[in-house]
């Protein structure tokens, strides 16, 4: 089996390639960060004797998505399945962010994901079991006075991951999608947060564990989903109001 990870130097990232290594996956890993790349390679070739590919580009540029990626077919044609715990954020992300790292933020976070997807799937048509797994946050419950446009992306990458589980034409492709609250990576190291983190290890360990289902929307950790039924009920008058305290 041969598995694409893209994000693959993050947190998440890292332990995925670390599970799907570990269970024998080949893998191609695309990062923006060349040195990682190396790194991460030569320890899974090392530990575990397994073919690794890996690709340094920016996901939030569609150019270089197409050019370095999506035109390569000896990487495409031959996958068994796509994951993308990949993500963008900027500290200054409110609702007067410029317009060029507003494009950024959505290209990483949702357009050049639906772009991979649509280019990808017509290989992953042909594979028995192949799969697509996708990963939105938390952060996309309600609008927000910061993160604003990440979180704007991510609830529509949740909406587009539902959609093809609806698809007919990818029927025979397992599709899993998890929304995260708080992980245990460098992002939340130190932050004083008001929910506990959880272990990013057992997350790749549920990720590989469910790749062959037919269709899954997780919450993870999965008290999540609790707070998000509660959101719902809530008055948005009131949500807005604790929103901007």
């Amino acid at each position: 089996m041969r598995y694409l990870i893209i994000g693959a130097s993050s947190g998440l990232g890292r332990e995925l390639a670390n599970k799907f290594a570990k269970e024998n996956n080949n893998l191609v890993l695309i990062s923006r960060d060349e040195r990682d790349l190396n790194a991460i390679k030569s320890d899974l070739e090392i530990k575990y004797n397994v073919n690794v590919n890996i690709l340094s580009l920016d996901f939030s540029s569609l150019e270089e998505v197409n050019k370095k990626l999506l035109s390569q077919n000896n990487i495409i044609e031959n996958l068994d399945g796509i994951i993308f715990p990949v993500g963008m954020m900027f500290s200054e992300d409110n609702l007067n962010l410029d317009t060029d790292r507003m494009n950024k933020l959505v290209n990483a976070n949702f357009i050049s994901i639906v772009h991979t997807i649509q280019k990808v799937k017509k290989f992953l048509l042909k594979k028995n079991n192949a799969c697509i797994i996708g990963f939105g946050s938390v952060s996309g419950y309600l609008g927000r006075g910061i993160n604003t446009t990440y979180a704007g992306a991510k609830r529509a990458l949740e909406s587009y991951f539902e959609s093809l589980a609806f698809d007919r034409e990818l029927r025979n492709i397992n599709i899993q999608f998890y929304t995260l609250g708080y992980l245990e990576t460098n992002l939340s190291f130190g932050k004083d947060l008001k929910l506990p983190k959880a272990s990013v290890r057992k997350l790749s360990e549920r990720v590989y564990n469910n790749k062959n289902l037919k269709f899954e929307k997780k919450y993870y950790p999965s008290f999540w989903q609790l707070i998000y039924l509660i959101i719902k009920i809530i008055p948005f008058s009131i949500l807005r109001k604790f929103n901007s305290e």
